[in-house]
């Protein structure tokens, strides 16, 4: 006889999906920062670009708990080109001048290497986001 109604486990998985897509949401931030701090150059501004997708893709884990790798790593991918592609207007540039956030969040000027190193940060998410996925919950469905 099951400790933990089976009803109880469906409740309990996105809950467990969403608490793992924040800790790696917090951790990617902090590893962007730390690259920040400690690098320079093309390791630190492709670095980046890269981690700003696994990000995303950590983020649209946390809103879509059920969602696949594949759609989740396809979607950062999506809204990060969105956004290097929203620079080609003056919209992001203005923006970025009067909030860092923005700059932040929006970049400022368009730069095509970027588009790859996106897909780069998308490929890790998908790779990351499968990973954990086949890791089952530890559920006690019976005495010990």
């Amino acid at each position: 006889m099951p400790l933990i109604p089976r009803d109880h486990d469906r409740a309990v998985e996105p809950a467990r999906i969403r608490l793992t897509a924040a800790g790696a949401a917090v951790v990617t931030v902090g590893a962007g920062l730390t690259l920040r701090a400690g690098a320079a150059g093309n390791l630190a501004k492709y670095g980046g670009d890269a981690l700003y997708t696994v990000l995303l893709v950590a983020l649209v884990v946390l809103l879509a708990p059920r969602i696949t790798p594949l759609t989740a790593a396809a979607s950062a991918l999506t809204v990060s080109w969105g956004v290097e592609f929203l620079q080609l207007s003056e919209v992001t540039a203005e923006l970025s001048q009067r909030s860092t956030v923005a700059r932040f969040v929006l970049g400022s000027t368009f730069n095509p290497p970027d588009l790859f190193w996106y897909a780069v940060g998308a490929a890790a998410g998908w790779l990351i986001h499968t990973a954990v996925g086949r890791y089952p919950s530890r559920r006690r469905t019976g005495p010990s």
